[in-house]
């Protein structure tokens, strides 16, 4: 089984390369809307997977749901939406979850 964290820095250095790459062929050309439009949603379905796999874990052959992760996760997208910080979204968004795990029940 992949390591998460390898899996992590597999999908950043991917997510890197085919932009510096795309850059380097796009070079002095002008991108469509459609194009750029699909390059700006790629990083949020790489976290979107990411999160859903946490969220979801497999035991057993059955799915199992962390209420730890998915509360972290939406208190860390509810602070980021309300104040534009990412390190404190995500310092609450760590909180938050370890609360829940340790003292949630």
């Amino acid at each position: 089984m992949l390591n998460h964290w390898l899996l992590i820095g597999l999908l950043s250095v991917s997510t890197y390369l085919t932009r510096l790459l795309g850059v380097e062929v796009m070079a002095g050309r002008r991108m469509s809307p459609v194009l750029r439009l699909y390059f700006s949603y790629v990083p949020i379905g790489i976290m979107s997977a990411l999160i859903i796999k946490q969220v979801f874990l497999p035991a057993g052959g059955e799915l199992t749901f962390s209420p730890s992760v998915l509360l972290s996760c939406l208190a860390a997208a509810i602070v980021m939406k309300i104040s534009n910080l990412f390190l404190p979204s995500v310092v609450v968004g760590v909180v938050i979850g370890w609360f829940v795990r340790y003292f949630g029940g």
